[in-house]
């Protein structure tokens, strides 16, 4: 299989820098009346809704960092995996968000209730990426929190975390039947209620 050249996580180039700088948001190509959404994937379709929307020419940014695997042969393999798995940020108006809509990748919409602030993040995100920052995603789920499985086998499957084991992994307590098991999963596979 050949091996795809790197992603656009970015679409116009320049958009968070001159946001951040506070020029007028139609000097980017923004819509007068666009708003910051978050657009909640299905599973592993962020860079498929990024080449959609680069396509339709609708502003985005889902950033995308570089992750090393050693193959069990010892050969030394890069890929570029997004930072937040699931979201694409995107600056649209109503029209454009159901555009983004007919792509049929996108689970979900949530508005975004600070977007200035988002801009400033996203512009340090940015800025760390570009320096070549080693960066994991870091996550708020704790020890005591309720979350609910989002897939695999188990998908639904409501519990409470029992302990954090190593960076990304969780015990998880789950009640069934009135009985109890505890599992171990990756911190992607749930969602904090």
């Amino acid at each position: 299989m050949p091996i795809l050249p790197v992603q656009r996580d970015l679409y116009p180039p320049g958009l968070l820098e001159a946001l951040a700088r506070g020029a007028p948001p139609v000097s980017v190509g923004l819509s007068t009346d666009a708003r910051w959404l978050a657009f909640y994937t299905l599973s592993r379709r962020e860079k498929d809704l990024m080449r959609r929307l680069e396509a339709a020419k609708l502003p985005f940014y889902s950033p995308l960092v570089r992750r090393r695997l050693h193959s069990a042969g010892g050969r030394a393999r890069a890929s570029y995996v997004p930072l937040f798995p699931g979201y694409v940020f995107a600056a649209v108006d109503e029209e454009q968000r159901r555009t983004a809509l007919a792509t049929n990748t996108i689970s979900r919409c949530i508005a975004i209730a600070d977007p200035l602030s988002l801009v400033h993040d996203l512009r340090s995100i940015q800025r760390l990426i570009e320096h070549d920052a080693p960066m994991t995603p870091e996550s708020r789920i704790e020890p005591g929190h309720r979350v609910r499985v989002r897939s695999g086998p188990l998908l639904g499957l409501e519990g409470e975390v029992i302990r954090r084991s190593g960076g990304e992994r969780l015990l998880v307590a789950v009640r069934f039947l009135n009985q109890g098991a505890s599992i171990e999963l990756e911190d992607v596979d749930v969602e904090r209620l």
